[in-house]
């Protein structure tokens, strides 16, 4: 990647010659890595919902299948997002009703309830790794304590200075106009 970089420098600017480790922490690559299987798995549910549902013997819910894949790629996209924690935790709760529509299969005389079965225990492993991901993902302030600045103003040069710069440009706009 570096030698893509050294291309489009300006002449005097210092080469890269090896790039740095990348440090992502592991709560950030659970995330990215769950994003992407929601992709995956949304576009799978997205464009064979007939084939899905007749493995799990729930034939004529393919509308239903059709919604939760692409409920699972909008899950994906937002965790692979700045805001990856709500991706997350649409994930977890995006989990419950994927386990309550398997349940629904469970209840009625079906002849592949085994698979119903194992789609519902490889949910719940993945809701696991979902709920961890969210956990670890939720900002949380440093050393447990909430920071406080009560004694910043949002201006560099402080609130005197501001106050002062916007009476000169007030000053001089009504000088201007007069």
């Amino acid at each position: 990647m570096y030698y893509v970089a050294n291309i489009m420098r300006s002449k005097g600017d210092p080469k890269i010659v090896r790039s740095g480790p990348r440090h992502v922490p592991p709560a950030n690559r659970l995330a990215r890595s769950l994003g992407w299987f929601s992709i995956g798995l949304g576009a799978l549910e997205l464009f064979a919902p007939r084939r899905i549902t007749r493995t799990l013997g729930m034939q004529g819910n393919e509308t239903l299948v059709r919604a939760f894949g692409l409920r699972e790629i909008f899950s994906g996209i937002m965790s692979l997002s700045v805001d990856r924690n709500a991706g997350l935790w649409s994930r977890v709760a995006g989990d419950g009703l994927d386990a309550a529509a398997l349940m629904s299969a469970m209840t009625r005389p079906n002849p592949k309830k085994h698979n119903v079965a194992l789609a519902l225990l490889m949910i719940g492993g993945i809701a696991m790794l979902d709920y961890r991901g969210a956990q670890e993902t939720a900002r949380r302030p440093q050393n447990g304590r909430r920071r406080l600045y009560p004694d910043r103003s949002g201006f560099p040069k402080g609130l005197a200075a501001a106050r002062d710069a916007a009476r000169k440009v007030l000053s001089h706009t009504k000088a201007s106009v007069s």
